[in-house]
C-alpha cells in the first residue's frame, strides 16, 4: 500500500507539470529513485504516463482553445501560445520532442491541438520524448550514487 502511494503521487505530481503546475517532477523522481525501495522500471512508468496524459489534456484544450481561452484557470498565457505557435510554425510537428522542455513543453503541445495534428502522431512524438526525459533522469541517478 505504501509503495502504492508513492508511485500514484509520483503520477500526480506528473500530470499537473503537464498541465496546469510550474511543478519539475524530476526531482520527485530522482528521489525516489535515489531511495532504492522502488522499482525503477514502475515509477519511470508512473512518471512518463502521468506527464503524458497532462500533455493529452493540453492538447485537447488546444483543440478547443477558442472556446476555453477567456477562462480563469486556463493554464496556458498569450505570451507563451505566441512563443509555442512560433515553435511550431518553424519546427512543425516535430517540435513535439521538445515537449519534455520546461516553460515550452507545455504550449508545444496545447499548440499542437490548435493546430490539429493527429492524435496517434502526437502521442507517439510526445511519448518518445517525455519517456525519453526520465530514463536519462534515471540513468543520471544511477550514475551518480
Amino acid at each position: 500500500m505504501e509503495a502504492f502511494l508513492f508511485y500514484s503521487g509520483l503520477f500526480a505530481s506528473a500530470f499537473l507539470a503537464a498541465t496546469i503546475l510550474p511543478a519539475h517532477s524530476e526531482a520527485g523522481l530522482a528521489a525516489l529513485l535515489s531511495l532504492g525501495e522502488l522499482s525503477p522500471f514502475w515509477l519511470i512508468a508512473a512518471a512518463s504516463t502521468g506527464n503524458i496524459l497532462g500533455a493529452v489534456v493540453n492538447w485537447f484544450l488546444g483543440k478547443h482553445l477558442e472556446k476555453l481561452k477567456s477562462r480563469k484557470w486556463f493554464p496556458i498565457g498569450d505570451a507563451q501560445m505566441a512563443r509555442a505557435t512560433r515553435w511550431f510554425q518553424k519546427i512543425g510537428v516535430w517540435s513535439l520532442l521538445l515537449s519534455w522542455v520546461h516553460i515550452i513543453g507545455d504550449p508545444i503541445t496545447l499548440a499542437a491541438g490548435v493546430f490539429g495534428v493527429r492524435f496517434s502522431l502526437f502521442l507517439a512524438l510526445v511519448a518518445i520524448a517525455k519517456i525519453g526525459r526520465y530514463l536519462l533522469v534515471a540513468l543520471l541517478v544511477f550514475y551518480l550514487i
